[in-house]
């Protein structure tokens, strides 16, 4: 993957997965920490997530950064500002992982879904070890077609769209640890 001039580079995880930034996902991670640190509502949340994202701007020179560099990147500023109490209680999940149902259809091939939910288990199994706490599944609406082989949405879309979003409930359901993983579909 190639981070572009203006834009952020990838986190990668220890797995070795790469994450896109998401400044929402940080913001939620220091306020998560000011939080439990024993500020509500801290006034510098705001400009600690914008600080840290003009600062990923910034490297434009590298395209993948360390999810461990940028954690300790955090930390640092929280100490140099004055809030070194905040620091023990950041401890950021790896930002959200988002994959596309379509993707996994096509590489099964139309009219395979046993291949399609095999891929999709492997996908979910995965995720133990990223440690993720957001899933966001992208294109069901395209994956159910293509698996049905279907140009329009037919009444066998409706059962096995919803064949997909049982599979992914029981599955994360099944783990204890993915059931504290929230979901998304789309």
């Amino acid at each position: 993957m190639v981070a572009f001039k203006e834009e952020f580079p990838y986190l990668r995880c220890d797995s070795g997965q790469l994450f896109e930034f998401d400044q929402a996902w940080l913001r939620a991670a220091i306020t998560r920490a000011a939080n439990d640190a024993g500020y509500p509502k801290w006034w510098l949340t705001d400009h600690v997530t914008e600080s840290i994202a003009f600062y990923l701007r910034l490297r434009n020179d590298e395209s993948v950064v360390p999810f461990d560099q940028l954690s300790q990147t955090v930390r640092y500023v929280l100490k140099v500002i004055g809030y070194k109490e905040i620091v023990p209680y950041f401890e950021p999940a790896p930002p959200p992982v988002s994959f596309s149902l379509l993707q996994i259809a096509q590489e099964a091939g139309a009219g395979y879904e046993l291949a399609f939910f095999d891929g999709l288990e492997k996908r979910i199994s995965a995720l133990v070890t990223a440690r993720a706490d957001s899933l966001h599944l992208c294109d069901l609406q395209a994956c159910v077609k293509h698996l049905r082989g279907a140009k329009t949405w037919t009444r066998p879309c409706d059962t096995l769209r919803e064949e997909v979003i049982c599979f992914v409930r029981e599955r994360l359901a099944s783990s204890a640890e993915l059931e504290h993983l929230r979901c998304f579909i789309r």
